[in-house]
């Protein structure tokens, strides 16, 4: 089968990006935001309390959204997901702009939170569903450093704004990306589970660009296959939580994804001008921030083209072990300001030492693990159970962030960031290991491929059970419901 005209495909990708653009912009909002507040910079007073607040309440929200992508993503489609996200997030940013009180702030961050869960989902899936398997690793991790983008575009400008001027800015997105999504097809094999063949055909013409039509109805027939055979089994939680067909996918999403949140990624992202502040670091905090953002971008986009050519088990290996490393070396620079209590003045010169040792983590850790950690749910899941293990997965890392940037101020508090920075190394080589023993290689092998490595025999006596309603396929290619229930 020919690889067709991928045009489309990259059309597709870029549109949808433009929503993960808009919720990298959201979740960087606390980089610049908590600065502007903690310096007194708005007509509201804030308090430590209220900051960790502030920044922790996406979570929730992230939970709330993931939960309702599970329900509107199976039933509306991935697309119509997509889209709907734009409400709870054109509503976070009004409230934002017309009110000024610090608990309506917590209000706007957890239904940004709503909207950023619903992207998460099913952005993730509908990439993985439209793309050729040999691109598929690349237009997924897209997404990600797309969400860096719009990380680097509010941090890089947010330090030279008023607080009231970066949130009116903020109006604009979600209307932005409803209309790129609103011409985009909705997915093939979402089209097929709900019975919407000739909508699937189409979809496949506008995707692939095939010179023949028979490659069209080869593919059809191979994604009809492959939805029929994986929609057999239920689709619930109880489905995902018992079936031991998926046991082995749910602990490596789950172990990566535990792990890609427990190295502080996102507690480094929302207190970075804090953290600078603490360091005693000599760079002005506009030019750090600008730093850090565009190494992240940067790397995020050499990341899509690494995950189709070295492969997802090596850089999540790699990146996890350099990681590690870099942030023991800023550890290392706050063991000497905390605990051997060297002064300031003969520490100030190497205050470059712990925002180093960060940048470094950026780098490598967007090479690797948090970028492909969004990628390995989509792979390595059947059709029956993606959404709800999506969704599962969303609520276990919303749960994990919400705890982890709650807590850091009191852990600060309590272990120093010596202490913190150790916390985030220390995880970072477990994941590391996590990765070693218990990951596959999924490069270059399509979803039907990568679910017989992992499930073994049980895919193969779906196969089989499937086999014997395949007479009772209709012209449309839907089985019937009678014989279904049989198998």
């Amino acid at each position: 089968m020919s690889q067709g005209n991928r045009k489309a495909q990259y059309l597709v990708t870029s549109a949808v990006c433009l929503a993960t653009v808009t919720s990298g912009v959201l979740m960087s909002w606390a980089t610049s935001a908590l600065v502007k507040l903690g310096n007194n910079e708005t007509s509201m007073h804030v308090t430590n309390e209220h900051i960790s607040w502030i920044a922790a309440s996406s979570s929730p929200g992230f939970m709330a959204g993931s939960l309702a992508s599970r329900f509107v993503s199976d039933r509306f489609g991935r697309r119509a997901t997509i889209l709907g996200s734009a409400l709870p997030i054109e509503l976070g940013t009004m409230v934002l702009v017309i009110f000024s009180n610090v608990w309506l702030l917590c209000v706007t961050r957890f239904v940004w939170g709503i909207g950023i869960g619903m992207v998460s989902t099913a952005a993730t899936i509908y990439l993985a569903e439209i793309s050729d398997k040999d691109i598929r690793g690349s237009l997924t991790v897209s997404l990600r450093f797309m969400f860096n983008f719009g990380n680097f575009i509010i941090i890089a400008v947010g330090p030279f704004v008023t607080f009231y001027t970066l949130n009116y800015m903020l109006l604009a997105l979600p209307t932005m990306y409803f209309v790129a999504c609103w011409f985009i097809p909705e997915t093939p094999y979402h089209s097929l589970r709900v019975g919407k063949v000739d909508r699937a055909r189409k979809a496949l013409m506008q995707l692939r660009k095939y010179s023949d039509e028979k490659e069209i109805e080869e593919e059809l027939t191979l994604i009809r296959q492959d939805v029929n055979k994986e929609t057999v089994r239920s689709g619930s939680l109880k489905e995902l939580l018992t079936g031991k067909q998926y046991r082995r996918a749910l602990v490596i999403c789950a172990g990566t994804k535990i792990t890609q949140i427990l190295t502080g990624s996102i507690v480094i992202q929302s207190y970075m001008g804090l953290i600078m502040k603490d360091s005693k670091m000599q760079m002005d905090l506009p030019t750090a921030f600008i730093i850090f953002g565009a190494v992240r971008f940067v790397s995020g986009v050499m990341a899509s083209q690494l995950a189709d050519r070295v492969g997802r088990r090596p850089l999540f290996i790699y990146s996890y072990i350099g990681t590690a490393l870099s942030l023991g070396l800023t550890g290392a620079y706050f063991f000497c300001l905390e605990v051997l209590l060297v002064s300031e003045e003969k520490l100030a010169p190497y205050g470059i030492i712990a925002f180093v040792g960060i940048i470094l983590s950026v780098i490598i850790s967007t090479l690797g693990f948090n970028s492909l950690v969004f990628l390995l749910p989509a792979e390595l899941f059947p059709l029956n159970v993606k959404s709800v293990a999506m969704t599962t997965l969303n609520i276990l890392g919303g749960f994990s962030n919400f705890a982890i940037v709650k807590v850091y101020q009191q852990s600060k508090d309590w272990v120093g960031l010596f202490g913190v920075f150790t916390f985030f190394a220390s995880v970072s080589l477990a994941g590391g290991a996590f990765s070693y023993f218990f990951l596959p290689e999924t490069k270059g092998k399509s979803l039907r491929e990568i679910l017989v490595l992992l499930q073994g025999t049980a895919y193969d006596e779906a196969a089989e059970s499937l086999n014997k309603v395949t007479k009772a396929v209709d012209i449309n290619g839907a089985v019937k419901a009678t014989e279904l229930k049989q198998v």
